[in-house]
């Protein structure tokens, strides 16, 4: 299922359509949406090097890590950061969010923050004005792929941190703007659901053609609640988890898939849930009760009809015999 995520981004859009679009949600129940994040931004920048996906570059807008972060982070997967051929842009909104550091510099001596042009990152100062982030992220994946109709990503690593300086609104018409760009060619983001309203997690979901969730495994094989205390130290490095997506269709419908997932070591790792664990599952489900008149046809509901309207006529004229019989 993480498989079929990493498809539709590297697919991206088809003509006349919006850009696919992805939100990762986690919790503080089972933190792991960072490790979905940078496992799909490691396998989105392998499809672009091999020419395998609709992008030719990658805009990444770094909120909640630096730059050199995700260039150690690439480099360490095997991913070729310092190639000829220029594939991908960083947008640091981390080093100086809101220009404070840079007008400290200035005011001392003279100064100034610089851009990191040995990181290939590009430095924001001002993360609350949406329309020069966006106007920064087309200009980013423009000069990646140049004029013409060549395609770039776009990778959010924390929604959460634009929305501590800007509406849900605002926000919203962020990602609105970057999804219909015929320029963006896919979009994911990363959120944090229990940092924020119910309305604004519903938000993001709407602006989304693909919902991942990250929930902890909370039921052992037997059926129990697991107790993460009594487990042995060793158990605690090898945390388990559920990865449910639902993608929605172009005629409307959803479709809902879902995973297991484990890390171990920085690394995660998906397989499908096996057939065990879905006996277990099902036998914990309350058994629906069946309406035996839900299997009926018209003509027995018809014949159903007349029957209670005879037994209701049979009532009424047993009750006026009687009252007869009393005059």
């Amino acid at each position: 299922m993480a498989e079929s995520i990493c498809r539709a981004l590297r697919d991206g859009a088809l003509q006349g359509e919006h850009a696919p679009a992805l939100t990762i949600k986690d919790s503080i129940a089972s933190p792991f949406g960072f490790h979905v994040f940078t496992h799909l931004l490691t396998q989105l920048s392998s499809n672009i090097l091999a020419a395998k996906s609709q992008s030719r570059g990658l805009v990444l807008v770094a909120f909640s890590r630096s730059p050199s972060f995700y260039l150690d982070l690439l480099n360490r997967k095997g991913i070729d950061v310092a190639s000829s051929q220029k594939w991908i842009e960083i947008l640091d909104c981390y080093t100086d969010p809101l220009g404070w550091k840079d007008a400290l510099l200035a005011s001392e001596n003279g100064g100034s923050l610089s851009n990191e042009a040995s990181t290939g990152a590009s430095l924001c100062r001002n993360v609350k004005d949406m329309d020069k982030l966006y106007s920064s992220i087309i200009e980013l994946g423009k000069g990646i792929v140049g004029q013409g109709k060549v395609r770039f990503c776009v990778a959010i690593d924390s929604v959460n941190e634009i929305l501590r300086h800007a509406s849900i609104s605002s926000v919203a018409g962020l990602l609105s703007n970057l999804r219909s760009n015929d320029r963006v060619s896919s979009i994911f983001w990363l959120s944090h659901s229990d940092l924020h309203e119910d309305r604004v997690t519903a938000v993001l979901e709407y602006m989304s053609s693909m919902v991942a969730s990250i929930e902890p495994q909370n039921q052992s094989a037997n059926g129990r609640r697991c107790n993460w205390e009594s487990l042995p130290l060793l158990e605690h490095n090898y945390w388990k988890g559920r990865f449910h997506v639902r993608f929605k269709r172009r005629n409307g419908r959803v479709r809902v898939m879902s995973e297991e997932f484990h890390v171990e070591q920085s690394a995660i790792n998906f397989r499908s849930i096996s057939s065990e664990d879905e006996i277990v599952n099902r036998s914990l489900l309350p058994k629906e009760l069946v309406n035996p008149f839900k299997f009926m046809m018209v003509g027995d509901h018809l014949r159903m009809a007349r029957v209670k309207q005879n037994l209701f006529l049979l009532e009424y004229c047993r009750q006026m015999r009687t009252l007869a019989r009393a005059r």
